[in-house]
Protein backbone atom coordinates (compact mmCIF):
# COMPACT_ATOMS: atom_id res chain seq x y z
CA UNK A 1 0.00 0.00 0.00
CA UNK A 2 2.85 2.76 1.16
CA UNK A 3 4.60 1.36 -2.38
CA UNK A 4 1.84 2.09 -4.38
CA UNK A 5 1.04 5.47 -2.85
CA UNK A 6 4.56 6.78 -3.28
CA UNK A 7 4.30 5.72 -6.87
CA UNK A 8 1.12 7.90 -6.80
CA UNK A 9 2.49 10.58 -5.33
CA UNK A 10 5.42 10.46 -7.31
CA UNK A 11 3.23 10.33 -10.93
CA UNK A 12 1.25 13.55 -9.42
CA UNK A 13 4.10 15.22 -8.45
CA UNK A 14 5.69 14.80 -12.65
CA UNK A 15 2.49 15.54 -13.86
CA UNK A 16 2.26 18.92 -12.15
CA UNK A 17 6.16 19.78 -13.20
CA UNK A 18 5.38 19.10 -16.26
CA UNK A 19 1.84 20.99 -16.55
CA UNK A 20 3.68 24.20 -14.65
CA UNK A 21 6.69 23.91 -17.18
CA UNK A 22 3.99 23.97 -20.42
CA UNK A 23 1.90 26.53 -18.90
CA UNK A 24 5.30 28.65 -18.93
CA UNK A 25 5.66 28.26 -22.52
CA UNK A 26 2.20 29.07 -23.54
CA UNK A 27 2.73 32.04 -20.66
CA UNK A 28 6.54 33.23 -22.95
CA UNK A 29 4.66 33.04 -26.25
CA UNK A 30 2.03 35.27 -25.19
CA UNK A 31 4.73 37.78 -24.41
CA UNK A 32 6.33 37.30 -27.96
CA UNK A 33 2.69 38.10 -29.27
CA UNK A 34 2.41 41.34 -27.07
CA UNK A 35 5.69 42.41 -28.62
CA UNK A 36 4.64 41.37 -32.28
CA UNK A 37 0.99 42.79 -31.91
CA UNK A 38 3.03 46.21 -30.95
CA UNK A 39 5.42 45.90 -33.99
CA UNK A 40 1.68 45.38 -36.42
CA UNK A 41 0.29 48.27 -34.29
CA UNK A 42 3.36 50.68 -35.73
CA UNK A 43 3.66 49.46 -39.14
CA UNK A 44 1.10 51.37 -40.59
CA UNK A 45 1.69 55.09 -39.13
CA UNK A 46 5.11 54.35 -40.46
CA UNK A 47 4.73 53.30 -43.86
CA UNK A 48 2.34 56.05 -43.74
CA UNK A 49 5.30 58.77 -42.98
CA UNK A 50 7.15 57.08 -45.78
CA UNK A 51 4.26 57.33 -47.79
CA UNK A 52 4.43 61.18 -47.64
CA UNK A 53 7.84 61.48 -48.92
CA UNK A 54 7.99 58.55 -51.83
CA UNK A 55 5.06 57.54 -52.75
CA UNK A 56 5.78 56.49 -55.87
CA UNK A 57 7.53 53.29 -53.80
CA UNK A 58 3.96 52.06 -53.72
CA UNK A 59 5.19 48.27 -54.50
CA UNK A 60 7.20 48.36 -51.43
CA UNK A 61 4.13 49.92 -49.36
CA UNK A 62 1.91 47.05 -50.93
CA UNK A 63 4.68 44.30 -49.94
CA UNK A 64 4.60 45.65 -46.21
CA UNK A 65 1.07 46.10 -45.93
CA UNK A 66 1.20 42.26 -47.20
CA UNK A 67 3.53 40.62 -44.71
CA UNK A 68 2.21 42.47 -41.99
CA UNK A 69 -1.47 41.03 -42.53
CA UNK A 70 0.10 37.32 -43.42
CA UNK A 71 2.01 37.94 -39.70
CA UNK A 72 -0.76 38.83 -38.17
CA UNK A 73 -2.79 36.17 -39.31
CA UNK A 74 0.01 33.61 -38.14
CA UNK A 75 -1.12 30.60 -36.20
CA UNK A 76 1.39 28.14 -35.34
CA UNK A 77 5.03 29.08 -34.29
CA UNK A 78 6.75 27.56 -37.43
CA UNK A 79 4.00 30.08 -39.54
CA UNK A 80 4.76 33.45 -37.29
CA UNK A 81 8.48 32.42 -37.76
CA UNK A 82 7.66 32.33 -41.46
CA UNK A 83 5.61 35.68 -41.91
CA UNK A 84 8.12 37.41 -39.48
CA UNK A 85 11.10 36.78 -41.56
CA UNK A 86 8.89 38.19 -44.48
CA UNK A 87 8.23 40.82 -42.70
CA UNK A 88 11.35 41.96 -41.51
CA UNK A 89 12.94 41.82 -45.17
CA UNK A 90 9.91 44.25 -46.15
CA UNK A 91 10.48 46.14 -43.29
CA UNK A 92 14.35 46.26 -44.56
CA UNK A 93 13.24 47.07 -47.98
CA UNK A 94 11.19 49.95 -46.58
CA UNK A 95 14.34 51.63 -44.62
CA UNK A 96 16.06 51.21 -47.43
CA UNK A 97 13.73 53.64 -49.78
CA UNK A 98 13.69 56.27 -46.67
CA UNK A 99 17.56 56.28 -46.99
CA UNK A 100 17.11 57.81 -50.13
CA UNK A 101 14.96 60.73 -48.26
CA UNK A 102 17.28 62.66 -46.36
CA UNK A 103 14.28 64.86 -45.55
CA UNK A 104 12.20 61.91 -44.53
CA UNK A 105 14.80 60.66 -41.80
CA UNK A 106 14.96 64.18 -40.47
CA UNK A 107 11.67 64.29 -39.41
CA UNK A 108 10.60 64.23 -35.74
CA UNK A 109 7.45 61.57 -36.82
CA UNK A 110 9.80 59.30 -38.55
CA UNK A 111 12.79 59.56 -35.99
CA UNK A 112 10.33 58.67 -33.32
CA UNK A 113 8.70 55.46 -34.95
CA UNK A 114 11.82 54.11 -36.13
CA UNK A 115 12.89 54.87 -32.87
CA UNK A 116 10.06 52.93 -31.70
CA UNK A 117 10.31 50.29 -33.88
CA UNK A 118 13.82 49.13 -32.91
CA UNK A 119 13.02 49.26 -28.94
CA UNK A 120 10.20 46.96 -29.97
CA UNK A 121 12.48 44.71 -32.06
CA UNK A 122 14.77 44.80 -29.14
CA UNK A 123 11.78 43.52 -26.80
CA UNK A 124 11.04 41.03 -29.37
CA UNK A 125 14.41 39.72 -29.38
CA UNK A 126 14.59 39.09 -25.41
CA UNK A 127 10.79 37.99 -25.28
CA UNK A 128 11.63 34.81 -27.82
CA UNK A 129 15.09 34.54 -25.86
CA UNK A 130 12.47 33.80 -22.93
CA UNK A 131 10.13 31.53 -24.94
CA UNK A 132 13.22 29.41 -26.49
CA UNK A 133 14.74 28.79 -22.88
CA UNK A 134 11.00 27.69 -21.87
CA UNK A 135 10.35 25.59 -24.33
CA UNK A 136 13.96 24.19 -24.09
CA UNK A 137 13.45 23.44 -20.33
CA UNK A 138 10.45 21.86 -20.95
CA UNK A 139 11.22 19.46 -23.89
CA UNK A 140 14.53 18.43 -21.96
CA UNK A 141 12.15 17.52 -18.88
CA UNK A 142 9.48 15.32 -22.15
CA UNK A 143 13.09 13.64 -22.86
CA UNK A 144 14.31 12.76 -19.32
CA UNK A 145 13.62 10.04 -17.00
CA UNK A 146 11.00 9.32 -15.21
CA UNK A 147 9.37 12.60 -16.51
CA UNK A 148 9.29 10.94 -20.02
CA UNK A 149 7.12 7.85 -18.94
CA UNK A 150 4.31 10.91 -17.41
CA UNK A 151 4.76 12.55 -20.35
CA UNK A 152 3.83 9.71 -22.50
CA UNK A 153 1.24 8.63 -20.47
CA UNK A 154 -0.83 12.09 -20.54
CA UNK A 155 -0.24 12.93 -24.20
CA UNK A 156 2.13 15.53 -23.50
CA UNK A 157 3.76 16.92 -26.66
CA UNK A 158 6.68 18.96 -27.48
CA UNK A 159 7.00 22.56 -28.33
CA UNK A 160 8.63 24.50 -31.58
CA UNK A 161 11.26 26.97 -30.97
CA UNK A 162 10.72 30.56 -32.30
CA UNK A 163 13.74 31.06 -34.90
CA UNK A 164 14.91 32.94 -37.31
CA UNK A 165 16.63 32.18 -40.88
CA UNK A 166 20.25 33.78 -41.34
CA UNK A 167 18.73 36.18 -43.52
CA UNK A 168 16.77 37.90 -41.09
CA UNK A 169 19.60 38.14 -38.85
CA UNK A 170 21.62 39.50 -41.04
CA UNK A 171 19.01 42.55 -41.66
Amino acid sequence: VALVLLVGLALVLLYNRLVRLRNRTENAWAQVDVQLRRRYDLIPNLVETVKGYASHERATFEEVTKARTAAQQASTVQEQAQAENILTAALGRLFAVAEDYPELRATENFQQLQGQLEETESKIAISRQVYNDAVLTYDTALETVPTNIVAGMFSFAEKPYFEIEEPAREA
